[in-house]
């Protein structure tokens, strides 16, 4: 049998390429063949064709973000979480060959039901799809940053200087776009191409008027709705029905947004953002360390997942101004931690891990460097009750360390690699020392609780 499938994570950095591996792989053992499309930071590669699906019994779509379903009406698909996809694709590929050729017809039939209801239901991908257009811009503004720090910290306060061309590039321009593209791209997944003009005005003007990021996430949603149901309400004869997305969505709904956003919503939003600002920047002791140690937990109880994104995006918008940030600091070091840990852990009870295991341990070292925290899954997978657990005491421990040690961060990615930038990261060595110790701890805890392979 031929299948075909989708991968996309909010990322499309880690996950979206395991799952196609994992998918390939697993078609092969069972005597199938499989042709994955990766929606991934990239763009999409390997697409799908015609042929392709002219040949294809089936179709899986293991994504986390918005996916474009119409090329498959009428075909059995499946439709899961990327994260399915990892631990489990030998069933996935089973039950989507079980899809009854007479469901095709139905599930072409409903497919406008199906829509509405994910649109009415996905807050999580929603909010991932605007994530996943964001990042981009959040790697290469922070980086650019990062290296005008490493002219000096101040540096780029002398006007003409190449330190501040660099800065200018990455926060007045790079950053300056995050929260209209998280906005618009929320709004986009929910009501499709319609969607962004009132999302990105809704974002800009969340950013104009200073309600931050939590500005820019209630702003794509309400012009994604807005614009959803004036599809609804609105009918204009069949003569008229080309100046819909073209004339009366885009007006109407970048109208209601915007006057929501400046006079309903604009100023209570920014009290609120200014207050948590002020509450972030006031933490220091025992509530600095505790918050550290509830980052830290996010990060490594899902590994990729709504809390983990949850916790990224929040550090993401402590560094939106363009400063270096503890909060920054403790998400990528717990995020590095737990594929650190169980890399750990395959060196000291090698007796605790199958063959296939313990390579998969040397790519971990990798993974973590890298600040890929879904390099530790397949061990999760396979024994959740035991990893878990270990690797989220050993990230709330890095959490903790780095935010009692005042590390701070200027970017929002890149692992180890950023530690050679001068000034990228303060406090650089007690930094590692925490990555250090919240690996070893959350290695040694799992090699200790986990049962020797039979």
């Amino acid at each position: 049998m031929k299948l075909v499938a989708i991968t996309s994570c909010p990322t499309g950095i880690a996950h979206t390429y395991m799952a196609a591996e994992a998918l390939q792989m697993a078609a092969k053992e069972l005597g199938h063949e499989i042709k994955v499309e990766t929606q991934g930071s990239v763009g999409a590669e390997n697409v799908i064709t015609q042929e392709d699906l002219r040949n294809a019994s089936a179709v899986i779509i293991a994504a986390d973000t918005n996916v474009d379903k119409s090329r498959f009406a009428g075909m059995p698909l499946v439709e899961v979480s990327v994260k399915d996809a990892i631990k489990d694709p030998k069933a996935l590929i089973q039950r989507a060959l079980a899809a009854k050729a007479s469901d095709a017809p139905r599930k072409a039939e409903a497919s406008a039901n199906t829509q509405e209801k994910e649109n009415r239901n996905g807050p999580y991908k929603h909010l991932m799809n605007g994530v996943s257009f964001m990042i981009p811009f959040v790697v290469a503004g922070g980086i650019l940053i990062a290296l005008s720090f490493a002219f000096g910290i101040k540096a780029f306060e002398v006007k003409g200087s190449f330190a501040e061309a660099l800065f200018r590039i990455g926060a007045n321009g790079a950053f300056s776009f995050l929260v209209p593209i998280l906005a618009g791209y929320i709004a986009y997944s929910i009501a499709d191409r319609p969607g962004l003009v009132p999302g990105m005005v809704g974002g800009y003007l969340a950013s104009n008027i200073g309600s931050g990021f939590l500005g820019g996430l209630i702003a794509g949603f309400l012009a994604g709705y807005t614009v959803y149901y004036l599809k609804k309400v609105i009918k204009l004869p069949k003569s008229l029905e080309g100046l819909m997305p073209v004339l009366v969505l885009p007006v109407l709904s970048t109208l209601i947004v915007g006057l929501i956003m400046i006079y309903v919503l604009g100023n209570p939003v920014k009290g609120i953002n200014d207050a948590l600002t002020g509450w972030l920047n006031s933490l220091s002791g025992t509530n600095a360390i505790l918050l550290g140690t509830i980052i830290g937990l996010m990060m490594a109880f899902d590994m990729g997942g709504p809390l983990n994104k949850a916790a990224y995006t929040f550090g993401v918008a402590t560094i939106s101004q363009g400063q270096p940030s503890a909060i920054m600091a403790a998400v990528m070091a717990a995020g590095m931690v737990p594929p650190l840990a169980v890399a750990v852990a395959t060196v000291l009870g090698k007796n605790k891990f199958t063959t296939q295991e313990r390579e998969a341990g040397k790519a971990a070292w990798a993974l973590g460097a890298a600040f890929i925290t879904e390099g530790a899954i397949p061990f999760a997978a396979a024994d959740p009750l035991r990893v878990i657990p270990s690797i989220m005491v050993g990230s709330a421990l890095t959490g903790a360390l780095s935010m009692l040690f005042k590390c701070t961060l200027a970017v929002p990615h890149g692992g180890l690699f950023v530690f050679f930038i001068p000034n990228a990261v303060g406090n650089v060595l007690m930094y590692v020392l925490s990555i250090l110790i919240g690996a070893v701890v959350g290695g040694v805890i799992l090699s200790t609780i986990k049962k020797p392979v039979a």
